[in-house]
């Protein structure tokens, strides 16, 4: 039964520290000793409309921070303590808590949304509230139910559909929720408060709504109910249906042609008079649209241009009108855009969006924005030069080095003079483009540069100059002057233009990075940075060889201390200044330091586990460039390897990062270039997405199967005289088993049947694997693990496949009887499954 704990969370609110302490003692200890009969209390509190506000606020963090924890070890402590409870406690507190959803204090109402959502994410998934569905839909359906009720009630479907899985719900269920969240949003509900909330609600609600948009006339009405409420009067309501617009935009691109008009309509108006929170998802809209298009393209088998994602060209067709929609926000910037960290506005979409716009349809932009610079870099209004330079900063990446060169080469003296502007907007703005430039325009090693002998000295004179300006310009400039030095690394006999130098750029970076009047360390840190570039590249192969030496130790010391309960905590502690080193290890050029310093950086994301996703961020820009690092091959496997590390370490975490790795991975396999020793280690990678990822990796399926069916067949017609083709091929084989077993396991509890298609493929590999009597031992165990995942898997559905293929009962004997014990184990373990699967068939 529930007690009375009001006056405990009363004074556990206490300004006086000693009442305050006995409240929270009296409380921890009514926790420690009754968990169940604790967390009814306080759901009655949270319940009870006659209660003080202060003391429901406090029950129901409380019961909040009960249920779920950010450190994944205390969440699954919690889980576990929730699952003990007995079932009429259970009860109870959900029927408290479901009953809160109608009081007419909002913060009571809105808190109980959040732990109802909370007690789902735990028991909807194992199937133990099977009812919650059907109840929160009856708030919305019954008649006469006030609106505040069907606010909450909207609220909780959405975060009730934030915290569980797509697969957690079937159809049924998936429909009903999408059918009361859409007549939320419908122009006919007159309550503003329930519109917004069912608005967000459909936010949460898309990724389950995969059915519901393949059918076209249930995406039609979900589509036009969007768009209308994009119109609402109220600016949240709008801002609101925008953000459905964008994710809409990356999960169902594909079914997004007939709406594209309307959308860009809604669009274009948002951008040129709305409130900004509903203008900047407006541009992120096209963004998003901008990234899928890249993502296809970078999909594409270049030999063919084919790509099984289709590319609907959105971004080419809209370009007349969408480049000048951009090129107007960009003179909306702030007063205090560069002196601030984290201002983020319409000007800076606009942007970024016109770099992704640049990005993805290359030359054709050009003339669309240089017409824009040309009329407003000399302006006489600050606002018209900045955003000029902005547009010509921004369209750098994308287009041709052909179609670039001349307007950079006529535009660097202006850029040049535009450093000594009399506002400091267009010298930050400016200083950041010539940054670019250098970094994208300046590589004597590949035969193009816009430096040249006649224009160093110039464009370094004004560099030196303007990095004395305010921090906010000096930053840029020290960014400027670190890609002018990367540049000339490598670059042979131009790599002494810069020497003369020297002397001036070191003094002018030490006195910037012993500047004071940084509100931030954000100069300093550039500084040093830039210094570091300069400094590494006189003597980098000494440097290199220390590093690498360096990162090999921390290798060894993390895998060590981490082994051992008594020592991980050590690693843990000091895991933020261990990655940032590694992170900093990557200016260096050398490909040895590379592997060291990836291999390291593998040890910690094994030691540290989910916690490593707080470094995926900043991390995934060099593991991208090792993976692309054709030319240093062995650094290629090595993040390769890696990919795998981070996979087992995050789990289903790593999921924002899958497309990114996945395009890396089959592009490296559909290259020439690369070297064939770093493609096993990618089939085994797969396997390891695969198996953190789950069902989700559905979507990679019909690119990557069919790489490992044709490898495969490559070690079929493989010549094993040759002791280093052998070696080869049994590492391909034990890889491409690998990623089979890593797949099918990944699938096993949510959709196996993906995989019966490619079964017949797999049981082949395996005779012919079977058949080898020169096999490796390491291929042998990699096979009949495959065997018993694909019984495990596919259930009754093997013994179709299995009935004829004598080799399996031949090679199962072969390793029970091996001297092997792991062997033998795993064996075991496959005539179980398969025995299971035969037994289930009757």
């Amino acid at each position: 039964m529930a007690l009375e704990i009001t006056q405990f969370l009363l004074s556990a609110q206490s300004p006086d520290a000693s009442v305050r302490n006995e409240a929270e003692t009296t409380l921890s200890q009514f926790r420690d000793q009754n968990l169940p009969g604790f967390l009814l209390s306080l759901s009655v509190e949270l319940a009870n409309d006659g209660k003080p506000t202060e003391s429901r606020r406090l029950a129901g963090i409380i019961l909040k921070n009960s249920l779920d924890a950010k450190d994944a070890a205390r969440k699954d402590q919690l889980v576990q303590q929730w699952v003990a409870i007995d079932i009429s406690f259970k009860s109870q507190i959900k029927h408290s808590l479901l009953t809160t959803l109608g009081s007419s204090v909002r913060e009571a109402s809105h808190t109980a949304a959040q732990v109802v959502a909370k007690i789902a994410s735990i028991e909807v998934p194992r199937k133990e509230w099977p009812e919650l569905v059907g109840l929160l839909l009856a708030n919305m359906t019954q008649p006469d139910r006030p609106a505040s009720l069907k606010q909450a009630t909207l609220e909780t479907l959405g975060y009730v559909c934030e915290e569980i899985s797509n697969e957690d719900l079937v159809q049924d269920e998936v429909n009903a929720i999408l059918t009361a969240v859409v007549q939320g949003m419908n122009v006919s509900e007159q309550n503003s408060e329930v519109r917004l909330a069912a608005t967000s609600a459909l936010y949460n609600a898309l990724d389950f709504a995969r059915t519901n948009f393949d059918n076209e006339m249930e995406r039609n009405y979900i589509m036009k109910v969007i768009c209308d409420t994009a119109l609402a009067k109220e600016t949240e309501i709008r801002q609101a249906a925008f953000e459905c617009l964008v994710s809409i935009a990356s999960t169902y691109y594909e079914v997004l042609e007939p709406y594209m008009p309307r959308i860009f309509e809604l669009t274009s108006n948002a951008v040129k008079g709305d409130e900004e929170a509903v203008a900047l998802q407006a541009v992120e809209f096209w963004s998003s649209i901008c990234d899928e298009e890249l993502e296809i393209q970078d999909y594409e088998v270049p030999e063919s241009g084919d790509s099984s994602a289709p590319h609907s060209h959105f971004i080419q067709k809209a370009l007349p009108t969408l480049v000048p929609m951009l090129l107007e926000t960009l003179l909306k910037q702030d007063e205090e855009q560069d002196q601030e960290d984290g201002i983020w506005n319409l000007a800076m979409a606009g942007g970024t969006c016109l770099g992704l716009v640049a990005r993805t349809v290359g030359d054709a932009i050009v003339p669309l924005v240089m017409p824009f610079v040309e009329i407003n870099i000399s302006n006489t209004d600050w606002r018209s030069r900045e955003a000029a330079t902005y547009a010509f900063g921004s369209i750098l990446e994308g287009p041709s080095i052909e179609k670039l060169s001349p307007m950079v080469n006529a535009g660097l003296e202006f850029l040049l003079n535009a450093m000594h502007d009399e506002n400091s907007h267009v010298k930050d703005t400016t200083a950041w483009t010539l940054s670019r430039i250098f970094e994208l325009l300046h590589s004597p090693a590949t035969g193009f540069s816009v430096i040249t002998p006649g224009n160093l000295q110039r464009i370094l004179g004004v560099l030196l100059e303007s990095i004395k300006d305010a921090p906010h310009v000096a930053e840029k400039v020290c960014g400027a002057i670190y890609f002018l030095a990367q540049g000339y690394e490598d670059a042979g006999p131009s790599s002494s233009l810069l020497t003369p130098y020297l002397p001036d750029i070191l003094n002018s970076l030490i006195i910037t990075a012993e500047r004071t009047d940084g509100s931030d360390s954000k100069l300093r840190s550039s500084a040093y940075e830039t210094l570091n570039e300069i400094i590494s590249s006189d003597d980098r192969e000494k440097q290199g060889d220390l590093q690498a030496s360096l990162c090999g130790v921390l290798q060894v010391l993390i895998q060590k201390l981490s082994t051992a309960d008594e020592t991980k905590p050590i690693i843990l502690q000091v895991a933020d200044q261990i990655m940032l080193l590694f992170l900093n290890v990557f200016a260096c050029r050398s490909s040895t330091v590379h592997e060291e310093a990836m291999l390291a950086i593998g040890a910690l994301a094994y030691a540290t586990g989910p916690e490593f996703g707080k470094y995926m961020q900043e991390f995934y820009k060099y593991l991208e460039m090792g993976c692309q690092n054709f030319e240093e091959y062995q650094v290629c496997a090595i993040s390769v390897g890696v990919v795998g590390d981070i996979c087992r370490a995050l789990d289903d975490k790593v999921l924002p990062y899958c497309d990114g790795i996945m395009t890396l991975l089959l592009k490296d396999l559909s290259s020439g270039e690369l070297h064939r020793s770093v493609k096993p280690p990618i089939f085994s990678c797969f396997g390891d997405i695969a198996l953190a990822i789950g069902e989700h990796f559905e979507k990679y399926i019909s690119y990557a199967l069919p790489m490992m069916q044709s490898a495969s067949e490559v070690c079929a017609q493989m010549d094993n005289s040759d002791e280093e083709m052998m070696d080869y091929g049994n590492q391909l084989r034990r890889s491409i088993f690998e990623a089979y077993s890593g797949i099918l396991q990944g699938f096993k509890n949510s959709k196996p049947d993906l995989m019966l298609p490619h079964a017949p493929h797999l049981l082949q590999f395996l005779e012919l694997v079977a058949k080898d009597k020169q096999r490796d031992e390491s291929v042998t165990k990699a096979a009949v693990a495959v065997l018993g995942d694909l019984a495990d898997a596919l259930g009754s559905n093997i013994k179709v496949l299995v009935k004829n293929s004598s080799f399996c009962t031949e090679f199962l004997g072969e390793c029970l009887q091996s001297d092997d014990d792991q062997l033998k184990e795993t064996a075991t373990w496959t005539q179980g499954m398969i025995g299971r699967a035969f037994s289930v068939c009757g």
